[in-house]
């Protein structure tokens, strides 16, 4: 019975009865004794003592499931130096609410950086993208700008910009100056690349016929091309400005220009006089282009006149091959058809010539040097686009098959400077486009000074094949006939009567002279021709006046004539 007392709590003895009887049988000493089984229910009661410890697992498992359902995510974002940064202190926000904190900021493994471990706001997740941005904001004074002064009193915190990439990024590299346009922000992001650096720089104006419409972000150099390349943003809407026929060039400081009509000053606006800045325009004459994306690259022009000099983009490589001498052809020589300017000369290239004629078995044979010419479909009223190269290049290859050539010309006699001349022959030998490398080859014909010496020499060689022994013969046959007939005239002159003609000459002169002597005007023969003279010319008056009358009056030479009188002339009022 202590042990069913002393059992666990949930059980309970009800009752417990015990009956003792004794009977004594006549025939032994046995005694009988009747006992009855105790009977134990459990009791099926709550029992107040649990109520504290269920409520404390709710109240746990509460605590997890909350916790799990309201974290956020966890990332990690690397800066070069910890600058501005503490655990536990510097948050994280987006458009000035806290998004977040940054629980630790260790070193990275190479030593050459942080890494700060950000624990974000649930909330934050959707904003994470391979393109979302980091900055540490503080306190900045820069050239025409200031920004962060809030953070003198509140501290420094990371600003998070969100992205337009793809979702679920937790890995990131902070940005160690804060982006000028924000990532969300409504326009065209472009890359403009030059050879050289300007005084062009991050933050600069982005200028349209004079106007703000867009910035300069970024500039890096790139090492593999080792170019400027700048990072600019224009705004919506005048994004739409931009296309293909547009081209970009450096506006910053003044720009004086002196020729003949006088000195030309351009500026932009102040701003890009005195900290720089980039316009962009359609050149004149260029057509309009196609739509642009995101990140399209476009050259820097050093100025607007740099645009007019070479005002195209697109453009495709051909090799041309001359035998003759090529002295006074420099790089940038103009390629032209038909005085036309449609390309330019990039180089001679003597070294990949030379490299291939030591490698083949042409060694000593004087193989034509080959001449990498560059030409742009926009000169030939094309298109300033890509299609057009494909157009140019099926032209070519047409007219290369209808005596189209290639020339070195003389462009300047004074100079010796020469040019790369395009045109059809129709003379010209078949030929056909080849292969120089990854180039295609224009045939080329020798012109000029080499041209005028093939000439001279077949003219050479079309005298060489004359039959100058027949002809020579039949000069001497015709010369000793020749000289029979002189001997003949001298024969002549030298006779007796030949030379008597001179005197008789003389004579006959003589009395020419004596009879024209007897016309002068004292001579009485020339006074009986004057007088003779005379009479005539008054017989020819008056038969004039004769015939005057007989055609006035007809009668006249029967009937008496009177006399005209003088017309009077009539007045006129």
């Amino acid at each position: 019975m202590a042990n069913l007392i002393g059992h666990g709590g949930c059980h309970h003895i009800r009752s417990i009865r015990v009956f003792i009887s004794g009977k004594t049988e006549a025939k032994g000493t046995q005694a009988k004794v009747t006992i009855d089984k105790a009977t134990i229910k459990q009791s099926r009661s709550f029992s107040g003592i649990w109520v504290i410890p269920i409520i404390a697992l709710a109240l746990g498992l509460y605590m997890v499931v909350n916790t799990w359902l309201t974290q956020g995510p966890e990332i990690t974002i690397a800066f070069d130096t910890a600058s501005g940064l503490e655990q536990g202190k510097t948050k994280i926000k987006y458009r000035n609410v806290d998004m977040g904190l940054v629980e630790k900021v260790s070193l990275n493994d190479d030593f050459q950086g942080v890494i700060a471990t950000v624990k974000l706001d649930r909330q934050a997740a959707g904003l994470l993208r391979k393109d979302t941005r980091f900055w540490v904001v503080t306190a900045r004074v820069g050239v025409g700008n200031i920004s962060g002064l809030d953070t003198l009193l509140s501290g420094a915190y990371i600003q998070l910009s969100p992205g337009l990439g793809e979702a679920g990024e937790r890995k990131f590299v902070g940005l160690e100056k804060p982006p000028v346009t924000p990532a969300d922000a409504p326009g065209l992001r472009l890359t403009l690349t030059t050879d050289l650096a300007s005084s062009v720089s991050e933050g600069d104006t982005v200028l349209y016929k004079g106007y703000k419409v867009g910035r300069v972000e970024t500039m890096t150099f790139d090492t593999t091309e080792r170019k400027i390349v700048y990072g600019i943003f224009i705004d919506a809407p005048f994004h739409e400005l931009v296309d293909t026929s547009v081209r970009f060039w450096d506006v910053s400081g003044i720009s004086l220009n002196a020729d003949a009509s006088g000195f030309r000053v351009e500026t932009g606006s102040l701003d890009t006089i005195l900290f720089g800045g980039v316009a962009f325009g359609v050149p004149p004459g260029i057509k309009d282009g196609e739509e642009v994306g995101q990140n399209s690259t476009f050259k820097l022009y050093s100025s607007y006149n740099d645009i007019l000099d070479n005002p195209f983009v697109y453009g495709t490589y051909y090799v041309v091959s001359f035998a003759q001498s090529i002295k006074g052809l420099e790089p940038g020589a103009p390629v032209e058809y038909r005085g036309i300017q449609i390309g330019r000369v990039e180089r001679v290239l003597l070294k990949e010539f030379l490299k291939q004629t030591n490698s083949s078995d042409n060694q000593g044979t004087g193989d034509p040097i080959p001449i990498l010419i560059y030409v742009e479909p926009g000169r030939m009223k094309l298109p300033d686009r890509e299609s057009s190269i494909a157009t140019m290049r099926r032209s070519i290859q047409v007219g290369v098959s209808n005596g189209m050539r290639a020339t070195l010309d003389s462009g300047n006699l004074l100079t010796g400077a020469k040019y790369v001349n395009i045109d059809y022959y129709a003379d010209a030998e078949k030929a056909s486009m080849g292969e120089f490398l990854e180039y295609t080859t224009i045939p080329a014909i020798d012109t000029g000074l080499a041209q005028l010496e093939q000439k001279v020499n077949s003219i050479l060689d079309t005298i060489n094949a004359l039959p100058f022994e027949d002809t020579v013969a039949g000069a001497n046959a015709a010369i000793a006939k020749l000289n029979q007939s002189l001997a003949s005239v001298n024969a002549l002159l030298e006779s007796q009567s030949t030379r008597g003609l001179p005197d008789q000459l003389n004579q006959t002169l003589q009395e020419l002279n004596n009879t024209l002597s007897g016309l002068s005007p004292d001579s009485e023969a020339y006074q009986s021709i004057n007088s003779s003279l005379l009479r005539l010319s008054r017989t020819l008056g008056n038969l004039d006046s004769l015939t005057r009358t007989l055609s006035e009056q007809p009668s006249a030479l029967i009937l008496p004539t009177e006399a005209v009188t003088d017309p009077i002339p009539e007045v006129t009022q």
